[in-house]
């Protein structure tokens, strides 16, 4: 993967047409003040990042889903802890 650009606001107020033409290569960082504020990526770039998750509910509307013991704890019960694993 190709190292990430990275432009100033000013830079990027400057000349959209270059960081666009960056974006195309890979995300591009853009910084407000010397700190990173803005990535600019390309629309199916971010699409493909948006669509990797798998919502709660997409895993609750799976067939075999049914099968699986889901027991919440009433109100006023111990908070219920989630490990998430990838």
């Amino acid at each position: 993967m190709p190292e990430m650009t990275t432009l100033t606001s000013r830079e990027f107020n400057q000349d959209v047409g270059r960081a666009k033409r960056a974006a195309d290569q890979g995300p591009v960082v853009i910084t407000d003040r010397g700190r990173p504020a803005y990535v600019l990526m390309r629309h199916d770039t971010y699409r493909r990042l948006v669509d990797q998750g798998t919502s709660i509910r997409d895993l609750l509307s799976h067939p075999e889903s049914e099968d699986v013991a889901f027991e919440p704890p009433r109100l006023g019960e111990e908070p219920l802890r989630l490990v998430l694993t990838s």
